[in-house]
């Protein structure tokens, strides 16, 4: 069985050897990314039994990231290579401050062969929780039919589901995002958002609205993200907060928001108690921006909770 299993697809990314704009650039680094796919890797570098559902080119690239996700031990049986469809790729921007700038090459991707009726329900059978993410669906419409019909098929086997909401302008517009999210969230228990997310979700920068709509909907949990602020965790009618960690030397900050998620569904699944589950999940964000990549700084285990045993004595 599954702990966790999520839908999405994966692309090769090339980083860039030097900072400033893209067209200055003249060597990159050959490295596997996705919004979904760093989860999975999170999920299983903690130990989590992950399953992964998406499409790969029949090519060499696919052939890469087939191969990768089996090495870090993620359940690739509902991942096929599909001839006639090339393997997506993006390029990374780094600015001076850290920050990045993502330019995707998605055209004829092969997760257009990835349809709701290419679901195996056995694979959600075998399963206790499912996560999606607001990057796939925004990818294009099949996919928004696709992703419903994996949440349709984790509630009739009684799944629990976590949702990024990782809203992407740049691959759709406010409102659909704004349509499709908002439709899914009453199926929704666990929602992990930053707060420009939830803004534009609900309309509103108040805390407090937001917390009247995660009753509305029935959520459990939320995450609230605030990067370089910390994070906060409202949950049983509470809000807990988490400052940033300390002395972290920020390097990229892509994949940081995927190691919070692998971080806190480890601890849900775990059922931790609120103030462990939000700080580890604090610290496997900061652990990720500390390394050039989309999931290389992505921790194991037994490194996630050596750090976060080293900040408890700090702390004392």
């Amino acid at each position: 069985m599954n702990d966790v299993i999520t839908i999405g697809d994966a692309m090769i990314t090339f980083d860039p050897d030097s900072t400033g704009p893209m067209r200055f650039v003249n060597a990159f680094k050959r490295k596997v990314g996705g919004a979904e796919f760093n989860v999975a890797i999170g999920c299983a570098r903690l130990g989590l039994k992950t399953g992964w559902i998406s499409r790969l080119g029949q090519d060499e690239f696919g052939r890469y990231i087939y191969n990768f996700a089996r090495g870090e031990g993620i359940d690739v049986s509902e991942v096929e290579l599909m001839y006639g469809y090339p393997t997506s790729i993006n390029f990374k921007e780094i600015n001076g401050d850290g920050s990045s700038n993502t330019f995707y090459y998605r055209e004829k991707s092969p997760t257009l062969t990835l349809d709701s009726n290419s679901l195996n329900e056995e694979f959600f059978k075998k399963a206790r929780l499912l996560h999606i993410t607001g990057v796939f669906p925004a990818v294009n419409n099949q996919n928004i039919n696709t992703v419903y019909e994996a949440i349709k098929l984790a509630k009739k086997h009684n799944l629990k589901i976590s949702m990024d909401p990782n809203i992407r302008l740049k691959l759709w517009d406010e409102k659909l995002a704004q349509k499709t999210l908002l439709g899914w969230m009453e199926d929704v228990d666990y929602l992990l958002a930053g707060t420009d997310e939830l803004e534009l979700l609900f309309g509103t920068e108040d805390i407090d609205k937001w917390i009247e709509k995660m009753k509305e909907y029935s959520v459990s949990h939320l995450f609230i993200k605030q990067g370089e602020n910390g994070a906060m965790l409202w949950t049983d009618n509470s809000l807990y907060e988490q400052p940033s960690e300390q002395n972290v030397n920020a390097i990229d900050t892509v994949g940081a928001g995927d190691g919070f998620d692998a971080g806190a569904l480890y601890g849900l699944l775990n059922h931790w108690n609120a103030e462990k589950m939000l700080k580890f999940a604090n610290i496997l964000g900061s652990m990720v921006v500390e390394v050039v990549g989309d999931n290389e700084g992505l921790p194991y285990l037994e490194d996630a909770l050596n750090r976060l045993e080293e900040i408890k004595t700090i702390e004392r």
